[in-house]
């Protein structure tokens, strides 16, 4: 089996490197890769590097996720969400192939407080959100074998995340103030890439399982409620910190304007996907603690 990996760089792409290498030939790829064509924002070559590839599964871990500056750069942001998947889509299509796509909980208006459902009405708040919806759209459309999981609060040993943030701050400053209403669950980049692979693996045995899922870790929290567990954990540690876990002033999103208006409400209600693989989803915790004693 040959797998086509495209957005190999990004967070959840790395962790995708490993998670699929076990499944088959894997041909990762990222915005500037040479061999093949694989730049989001030129979606006319993408097709052809899909179809010289031939893979059997794509995974597309590309994306533009730069939420705030997305609002002012729109068209960029469909280019790189929207209209490249959807391309993508329809070379998975003419090949027959398994297409594995990723969205987020900003398709939703962030409102009320039950978790979100996969046949739940969107409505985003932002630009990103809208892009990501039509990405959403369009690989449904045009790839009858796809799955598409919808995650958020995606985080990562590799590279910059709240965590790492919030530990520097905390030792910068003598106060911090975080927001606490909003309620999601962190969701580490090595969750999303080994359930991924056990998804494919299980899909390719049943196409039934094709799809819209939602994926997010266990349990839920506020960005107020993730920082202390950051700090606890820090401080448990040994790490010297200027502001204590239960120092951290709880402020409300307003306190905080951004270009991009933020859901309230990202908790999501993965019953379909663990009902569907046979799955067990970990706390939030877990990966979170996991990823610390990593990086501390």
């Amino acid at each position: 089996m040959k797998l086509l990996l495209l957005g190999k760089g990004g967070q959840v792409g790395w962790e995708l490197q490993r998670s699929l290498a076990p499944l088959g030939e894997l041909v990762a790829l990222d915005f500037d890769s040479t061999d093949f064509h694989a730049d989001f924002s030129e979606p006319e070559r993408l097709a052809d590097t899909v179809l010289q590839v031939k893979p059997d599964v794509i995974v597309n871990a590309a994306a533009h996720t730069a939420v705030d500056k997305a609002e002012s750069e729109p068209e960029l942001a469909r280019k790189l969400n929207a209209t490249s998947p959807g391309v993508v889509a329809q070379a998975a299509q003419q090949l027959g192939a398994l297409m594995v796509h990723y969205s987020t909980d900003y398709v939703f208006d962030g409102g009320g407080t039950t978790p979100w459902r996969e046949g739940d009405p969107t409505g985003p708040l932002s630009v990103y959100g809208q892009t990501k919806l039509e990405g959403e759209q369009l690989v449904a459309s045009n790839c009858t074998r796809h799955l598409i999981f919808r995650t958020s609060w995606v985080y990562a040993a590799r590279g910059g995340n709240f965590a790492k943030t919030m530990l520097r701050l905390a030792k910068e400053r003598d106060r911090l103030t975080v927001i606490d209403d909003q309620f999601g669950s962190p969701t580490g980049a090595e969750l999303l890439a080994d359930v991924t692979a056990h998804a494919i693996r299980q899909t390719l045995r049943d196409p039934s399982k094709t799809g819209l899922y939602h994926l997010v870790a266990a349990g839920e929290t506020t960005w107020h409620g993730y920082a202390r567990f950051v700090l606890a954990q820090a401080q448990a540690a040994g790490v010297e910190l200027k502001v204590q876990p239960d120092a951290i002033e709880p402020v409300p999103t307003s306190a905080f304007p951004t270009p991009a208006r933020r859901p309230h409400n990202s908790r999501l209600d993965t019953g379909k996907l663990r009902a569907a693989f046979g799955l067990e989803l970990p706390d939030w915790r877990l990966g979170v603690a996991r990823m610390l004693k990593e990086t501390l």
